[in-house]
Order: C-alpha cells, then sequence, then structure tokens
C-alpha cells in the first residue's frame, strides 16, 4: 500500500533574528513521522501565511522565495517518487536524506568540466587541437557566468542538472552572451559531453538531456568565384605586409590547408610522389589526419618567393588575428563585398578550385583531410559556372552528333 506522503513549510519563531526574520523550515511527513531540515531563506514573520504556507504578498522578493520554496517541494516530490521506485520500505528521514545529498557521494558539475578540460588540454598537439581546448575553456567560463548570475552559486551537483537549467543557459548564451543560434548549439553540444561523462560513471541516473533537441542550422559555406580569386592574385601592393598575406592567402586557396597548418609547415612535408610531382605530405593539426595534396603550379611559385626562411619554415605567416585584419584591407583594396578570412580560403579551394572543375568530392575529402565525406558535401554547391561549362561541354556533343 502507498504511503501517506505530505511536504510543507513553516517559519520557526524560535530561532528568531535580531532583525526579526526567522527561518522558513520544510517539513517532511510521511505516514506521520516527520523530519524536517532548513531552507535558508528567512523572512519577517508578519509576512508569513500559516494558512498557505508561504510569503504573503505580490512584491518581487516574495515571488521569488515563494518559487523557491515551490522548487525544493517539487524536487522532494521527485525525491520521494524515486524512492518508492526502488525501496520497499521509505521514511521521511530516508527522503530528507536523499534530497539533501546526505550519505551519498557528490559530483559537481564544474569540477568535472575542469577534470575535463584538463585531460583535453594534455592531449594538445597529439590528438586534439589547441582551438578545441580553447572552446572548452570558453563553454566552462560561461557555464560558470549562469552559475554566478541566475543561481547565485559558484557550482552545482550533477543531480540538480534538469530540463530548465538547460534551457536556462540556452537563453543565457543567446541573450547575455549575444550568441548565435549555431554558436549556443556548439556550447550546448559540449555541455552535454559533460553531463555524458556523469552518466557513463553512474554518478547520475537520469538523462537531463532527453527532452532536448540540440539543433544546427546549415550554413552557406562562402567562398570566392574566379573573378574574386583572380583580382586579388593580379593586384599590385604597395605594402609588403598585404602582399605578404596575400601570397599565403593563394597559397591555401590553392592546396585547401588551413591556417594552423600552414604555419606549421616545413620543408620535410614537401615530398616527391609516386607520379614524379611534389606533393604536400602532412597531417591536420585539429584532427591528426593525415592530407595529400599535389603541389600546384601556383603554390610551387609562392614557396619559391620565400625561399631561405629560417627553422624550415616555409612561409613567413603573421599571427591569425593579424592575417585575417590585413585580408579585411585587401578585400577593401580589391574591391571585394565578402567577409574575406583565411578560413575562406580552404572554402574556395573546396569549390571554386576543384569542386566546380569537375575534381571527384572523394578527392577533395582526402586533400582536405576530413573524416566523414559528409564533411566535404557542405561545399559540393553547383556554381552557375559550372552549369555553364557542363552545358557548353553538351552543346559541343550534339553538334557531333
Amino acid at each position: 500500500m502507498r504511503s501517506t506522503f505530505k511536504v510543507l513549510f513553516y517559519i520557526k519563531k524560535s530561532t528568531k533574528k535580531k532583525d526579526g526574520t526567522a527561518p522558513i523550515i520544510a517539513r517532511i511527513s510521511v505516514n506521520g513521522k516527520m523530519a524536517q531540515f532548513s531552507t535558508k531563506q528567512y523572512i519577517k514573520i508578519t509576512e508569513w501565511s500559516v494558512s498557505l504556507g508561504k510569503v504573503k504578498g505580490r512584491s518581487s522578493e516574495a515571488m521569488a522565495t515563494n518559487s523557491l520554496l515551490e522548487e525544493i517541494k517539487t524536487s522532494i516530490h521527485k525525491t520521494y517518487n524515486e524512492l518508492i521506485r526502488k525501496e520497499i520500505t521509505v521514511t521521511s528521514e530516508k527522503v530528507k536524506n536523499t534530497f539533501l545529498g546526505i550519505g551519498q557521494e557528490q559530483f559537481f558539475l564544474m569540477e568535472l568540466f575542469e577534470d575535463s578540460n584538463n585531460l583535453l588540454k594534455k592531449q594538445i598537439g597529439i590528438n586534439k587541437s589547441k582551438a578545441t581546448y580553447q572552446k572548452a575553456e570558453v563553454c566552462k567560463r560561461h557555464l560558470s557566468n549562469y552559475l554566478k548570475t541566475e543561481y547565485k552559486r559558484t557550482d552545482i551537483d550533477l543531480r540538480e542538472i534538469n530540463h530548465s537549467f538547460i534551457v536556462g543557459f540556452e537563453t543565457f548564451l543567446n541573450v547575455q552572451c549575444g550568441c548565435n543560434a549555431n554558436t549556443t548549439a556548439k556550447f550546448i553540444q559540449k555541455f552535454k559531453s559533460i553531463v555524458l561523462i556523469a552518466q557513463k560513471n553512474g554518478w547520475i541516473q537520469t538523462d537531463p538531456f532527453a527532452n532536448y533537441r540540440i539543433s544546427i542550422k546549415k550554413v552557406d559555406r562562402g567562398y570566392l568565384n574566379d573573378d574574386e580569386l583572380k583580382s586579388i592574385m593580379q593586384k599590385s601592393f604597395s605594402s609588403e605586409r598585404l602582399e605578404r598575406v596575400r601570397d599565403i592567402f593563394i597559397f591555401s586557396c590553392y592546396t585547401g590547408l588551413a591556417y594552423i597548418d600552414i604555419k606549421n609547415l616545413r620543408q620535410e612535408h614537401i615530398t616527391k610522389g609516386f607520379d614524379g610531382n611534389l606533393w604536400i605530405n602532412t597531417k591536420r593539426q585539429k584532427t591528426s589526419v593525415k592530407t595529400v595534396v599535389p603541389l600546384l603550379d601556383i603554390a610551387q611559385m609562392i614557396l619559391d618567393k620565400y625561399k631561405g626562411l629560417p627553422n624550415s619554415v616555409l612561409l613567413p605567416i603573421p599571427t591569425n588575428q593579424k592575417t585575417n585584419q590585413y585580408l579585411k584591407e585587401i578585400a577593401d583594396v580589391c574591391g571585394i563585398n565578402k567577409n574575406l578570412t583565411f578560413h575562406l580560403a580552404r572554402h574556395t579551394f573546396a569549390t571554386t578550385i576543384t569542386l566546380s572543375k569537375g575534381v571527384p568530392i572523394e578527392s577533395v575529402s582526402k586533400m582536405l583531410g576530413h573524416t566523414n565525406i559528409k564533411t566535404t558535401q557542405i561545399y559540393a554547391r553547383i556554381t552557375n559556372e559550372k552549369i555553364s561549362s557542363d552545358m557548353q561541354m553538351l552543346s559541343k556533343k550534339l553538334n557531333c552528333s
């Protein structure tokens, strides 16, 4: 037979403080036997409604306190129901101790996040990139700020994380941090991976993400077309710094290498292939996946231009921040109305240099160092130039037949 169970709140007048406030006590009753604990909330005795078991009035303070009491009550009910499913006999003391975590080892979100990031840091340069670690650190910082802002706490027991907490963090990222939809989704994904660690270790029994869906919107990857690429290549710059950045950007457009992989590129990575031609043979720092790219003439000319740099460095590449800053200047000078960033060169290699010229997507995927061809398919758009070229070839075939 199901036991009788009640939760109520009352003011403990006997421990009234000098300022006239007294603590609000939660009382749990199971089959007439009671257990109680302080909610850590204090109010003036005159503001308490004995009949309603909550704070009087509609002030913001009263509503906030009553909302907290309701959350406590809901959590105690949830604890009781979970114990009923697991136990033969449930007592008020057992409900209280389980709710408060007494006698149970506690595991905290930020502590687990810190441990996870420390492990990630040790893997930098082995199978993780510095950028991956830095993104995880940013996510941890946002979570910490969320806890301080919305919960007035520095950490939270993993068992307290629920759907409401997740939705609240999503809203915090959107509103307080100004993150767009996809950036927010990426941070939520990282947060979920931390919760998954707790689940796999048996520290939490239920999945708080069970009814939460992470949605990533498809983004049209920008790229330069042939005319835009030509205008940058043929432009004469009076500034040596702009000329250097232009050359390195063009090198990326014709090799598909990311910024960090060009920065790490050394003479030993240029090897003679089975076909007698020179190839770039390296690994992507981001994924440690092997990348092999034939060295096209334009890329070779750029390497020849900067031959003789110290420490086997092949190209004089500045910091990523400076590079992208100079690319904005190059876009203005060349009249290109696009957000010119270094990573746009990689997109240009995929779209304009290879796929639109008929290079099979499997080959492009291999050269880009993608672990999944679905990643490469993001770039597999059909440009107007490709349609025009294909139809001209069709027209020639029809005329010859």
